[in-house]
C-alpha cells in the first residue's frame, strides 16, 4: 500500500491517521507544496491524504498550489482511490466538487460533539463511532455541500462536518486524527493563537485531555482504521 499525504503547514501532524497508516504498514509519499515544491502531476498512489493548514482553501493568491490540489483530489476520486481531506483538507476538495468556501463564518475549537446523519450512520467509515461523539476542532471556514456528495455528520456550529463522495473520498470538518499528544504540541507550540480561538482554554485543557480528550482518542483511530481499510 502506497499512500500520498500532502501536508500544508510547516507543523502537520499525521496523528491517528498516522498511526493506522503504520499498521497497515503503509509506504508514505509526503509531498510539502506550500514550500514551493510541485504537486504529483497525477494519481501515482493508492490514496491521498490532505492535512490541514492555517491559509484558507481559496487563498490561491498566497498559495498558488491550492488549485492544482483540488484538481489532485478531484483525480484520485476519478480514479476511485480513496481520498482523505481534513480541515483544509476537506474545504479544497468541496472546492474541487464545486462547493462554496465560506470565510470565517464558523469559529470552533476544542472538543466538541458531532452527530451522524442518517447517511452517516450507514456510512462504512464513519459508522464506526456512535450517533454522537467528541472531536476536536480547530477552524473559522466551512463550505456548503457539493453537489451529489453524502452528509454524513453536523456540530452545533458547523453544518457540513463531514461528508463523502463516491466510494471513498471523505472530507471531515473536524481533526479526528488529533490525538492528546497532537493536541498537547499545538497548545505548545500555538499558545497565542488559541487563546484568541478560545480565551482560558489553557487554563482547562489539562482536564478536558483527561475527559473528552480520551474518549476522542478512541473514536479518532477507529475513524482513520475506518478509512484506512478502504484502500
Amino acid at each position: 500500500m502506497r499512500v500520498a499525504i500532502v501536508e500544508n503547514s510547516r507543523i502537520t501532524h499525521h496523528g491517528l491517521v498516522g498511526v493506522a497508516l503504520h499498521e497497515a504498514a503503509a509506504l508514505i509519499d509526503i509531498w510539502k507544496p506550500w514550500t514551493g515544491a510541485a504537486l504529483p502531476t497525477g494519481v501515482e498512489a493508492d490514496a491521498l491524504v490532505v492535512f490541514g493548514g492555517e491559509q484558507s482553501a481559496t487563498d490561491d493568491h498566497t498559495h498558488p498550489y491550492l488549485p492544482d490540489l483540488a484538481q489532485l483530489m478531484a483525480a484520485y476520486t476519478a480514479a476511485d482511490r480513496p481520498v482523505l481531506g481534513i480541515c483544509l483538507g476537506s474545504q479544497v476538495l468541496a472546492r474541487a466538487f464545486g462547493a462554496e468556501n465560506h470565510l470565517g463564518a464558523t469559529p470552533e475549537f476544542g472538543w466538541a460533539d458531532v452527530d451522524l446523519t442518517e447517511a452517516g450512520r450507514r456510512d462504512p467509515v464513519l459508522s464506526a463511532v456512535p450517533e454522537a461523539f467528541p472531536v476536536f476542532q480547530w477552524h473559522s471556514d466551512t463550505f456548503t455541500l457539493p453537489d451529489g456528495a453524502l452528509h454524513l455528520a453536523s456540530s452545533a456550529q458547523a453544518r457540513i462536518q463531514a461528508f463523502r463522495i463516491g466510494r471513498a473520498t471523505y472530507g471531515t470538518q473536524f481533526h479526528f486524527e488529533a490525538s492528546r499528544a497532537v493536541v498537547g504540541d499545538w497548545l505548545a507550540r500555538f499558545p497565542d493563537g488559541i487563546d484568541r480561538m478560545a480565551p482560558g482554554w489553557a487554563a482547562r485543557h489539562p482536564e478536558l485531555a483527561e475527559t473528552r480528550g480520551v474518549v476522542a482518542d478512541a473514536h479518532g483511530l477507529a475513524l482513520a482504521r475506518a478509512w484506512v481499510a478502504m484502500i
